[in-house]
């Protein structure tokens, strides 16, 4: 008899929900987590009173959390104090102009039409468009298991308002924008979110042109920082009989006939089980946790084929002054052509210059108990740091980065930060690597262009070992809060359809 029914690798929010859902099902669930903190990308730390989000910075498409936390019989807002930003974004442009973009479409169109009148029409048209996406694609995309191409054909036939958005999956993010707007100016401002997908307007599939629209039907963020969204999983599963361990890293998952049997631990210590769900990178759970001796030949071609996505260097400032800053997000951008170029230019390349772009977040805005009294948090989240270097490393340029980079906020979007900055931490791919042991700082795991989307994506109930089954930003639907909670939510009802 194993030890347990489940164990969980990884205590992301896919592991955590995932481990829930199988408690809720009433199986006995351990959950492993290397770290000494739940959370993964989604977590929180402290240094010197001021408290960091670690990597996400925002909830968006809330009710898909919700409908998890429903699963488990409680809500998401019994579970997690939300506050809503009274801005979505502001924008502050690469010619120093500025936008703002409230909730409200009508606000956000007033805001346009101060820039591009002309594209008032479009941006209505746009809303009305991403709108009927994103209500089909939420409940017939996310929810629904992707592992074969007869998967994809009952998606569309169990949610056939879903064809008429075909051109999304077919086209790139950056023709979607160049449909509905003409404005650069307007373009450039809406671009940027491709980037929480992962990839530059002309490789993003159309379909996350969604995001800047998904936005207006509502933002939170958790009180006392992004980690009471793992935490809350984490109690709910507790009280559900789950077990959760940490400073526990798993060194192999034990395979037997191509059954997984349980887990080793780096200690040495065997636990058995009839399941496994890995949480954890796709790449590294295969070749490394498994080994390729247990896996088909055309199997090992195609895991060693996916490429890692992105990383995103993250500088996190403590300081005792109140930013020019008047949102929980604000969006220091450049135009849609220079982010191609950026992506091929330079991080292709294995550059990272100081002169960067990316999210000024002010998390203090929505919760100023993050920071003491009178002070202030501020992360940049940047631009697309590759893995690698090339010709150095990412220790080695660390610090002097850093400095540099900070000059550059303070000269072009932040008066005076320099001389108000009480903590300052720098998290490079190299350093995501460490804590998270995310292959590169991968943040979305894999890439999500069309060849690692949909049932191409490393399957939910894994084709090659029986008894594993894959959560997180590793399978469909990708990465993001709301998306590898789909992704748990997809693993438990395949479990409970083939694992009696």
């Amino acid at each position: 008899m194993a030890d347990y029914n489940v164990i969980v690798i990884g205590a992301g929010i896919g592991g955590l929900a995932a481990g829930a859902l199988m408690a809720k099902q009433g199986r006995k669930v351990l959950l492993l987590e290397q770290s000494d903190r739940v959370g993964g990308c989604c977590s929180t730390f402290e240094r010197s009173g001021y408290h960091f989000d670690l990597g996400a910075s925002i909830i968006e498409d809330a009710q898909v959390m919700d409908w998890c936390f429903q699963r488990l019989g409680t809500t998401l807002g019994k579970e997690v104090e939300l506050i809503e930003p009274r801005l979505i974004f502001s924008v502050l442009l690469r010619d120093g102009s500025k936008l703002r973009y409230p909730k409200s479409i009508q606000e956000s169109a007033q805001e346009i039409a101060k820039i591009a009148p002309e594209d008032v029409k479009g941006w209505y048209a746009f809303c009305k468009y991403m709108k009927e996406f994103n209500d089909a694609a939420i409940e017939g995309f996310f929810i629904k298991p992707a592992n074969t191409f007869g998967d994809i054909v009952s998606m569309f036939a169990q949610t056939p308002a879903m064809l008429k958005y075909m051109p999304l999956f077919n086209g790139s993010y950056q023709a979607v924008l160049k449909k509905f707007f003409k404005s650069e100016k307007i373009r450039e401002s809406l671009s940027y979110q491709c980037l929480y997908a992962g990839l530059p307007p002309d490789l993003l599939p159309g379909l996350y042109a969604v995001i800047p629209y998904s936005e207006h039907e509502g933002i939170y963020y958790s009180k006392g920082g992004m980690i009471a969204i793992p935490a809350a999983f984490q109690r709910v599963g507790e009280k559900l009989g789950m077990t959760v361990k940490l400073n526990t890293l798993v060194k192999r998952v034990m395979v037997k006939d191509r059954q997984a049997m349980g887990v080793v631990l780096t200690d040495g210590t065997e636990i058995t089980s009839d399941l496994v769900i890995s949480d954890i990178n796709a790449k590294t759970l295969y070749l490394e946790l498994i080994g390729e001796d247990h896996l088909p030949g055309i199997v090992r071609t195609g895991v060693k084929s996916y490429e890692y996505s992105m990383s995103t260097p993250t500088v996190y400032l403590g300081v005792d002054y109140d930013p020019p800053l008047e949102s929980h997000h604000t969006l220091a951008t450049i135009p849609m052509e220079e982010m191609n170029k950026y992506w091929w230019d330079e991080y292709e390349q294995g550059r990272y210059p100081a002169e960067q772009f990316g999210i000024i977040s002010c998390t203090t805005r929505s919760d100023p108990n993050l920071a003491p009294k009178g002070h202030n948090i501020i992360i940049l989240t940047m631009g697309p740091g590759p893995g690698k270097l090339d010709g150095t490393t990412w220790d080695a340029e660390k610090k002097g980065l850093m400095e540099r980079i900070i000059k550059y906020y303070s000269q072009r979007y932040l008066p005076g930060l320099e001389e108000h900055i009480q903590v300052a931490e720098f998290s490079t791919p190299a350093d995501f690597e460490k804590r998270l042991l995310s292959p590169g700082g991968a943040i979305y795991a894999l890439r999500q262009d069309v060849p690692h989307s949909i049932c191409f994506r490393p399957a939910a109930k894994s084709k090659s070992i029986k008894g594993l089954y894959l959560v997180g930003a590793s399978t469909h639907p990708g990465g993001g809060i709301p998306v590898v909670t789909a992704s748990a939510m997809n693993a438990a009802d395949l479990i409970a359809k083939y694992e009696k």
